[in-house]
């Protein structure tokens, strides 16, 4: 298969089917062979959480979130600064 230049995902959302989900809290498993994130809300006024989804990825696919995150959240923080809107 032949490499595809400047690819452009699309990317089709659903809000009726794929809300957002605020979490409270995320429980992280990483070994040798990936990574296990436990998305997480907080039960009412308790210390209980309810897992409300769970994502699995490579080692090297959580590396590549975590590089984007940073720098997205590097380059918002710039933004509010200097109050540019992202």
């Amino acid at each position: 298969m032949a490499k595809v230049e400047n690819f452009e995902p699309q990317v089709n959302l659903n809000p009726a089917i794929a809300p957002i989900l605020y979490t409270d809290m995320i429980f992280m498993n990483i070994n040798e062979d990936g990574v296990t994130l436990d998305i997480c809300q907080k039960m009412g006024a308790t210390n209980q959480f309810n897992v409300i989804t769970r994502i699995g990825m490579s080692r090297e696919h959580a590396q590549k979130l975590t590089k984007q995150l940073s720098d997205m959240l590097a380059l918002t923080t710039a933004h509010s600064q200097t109050g540019k809107k992202n």
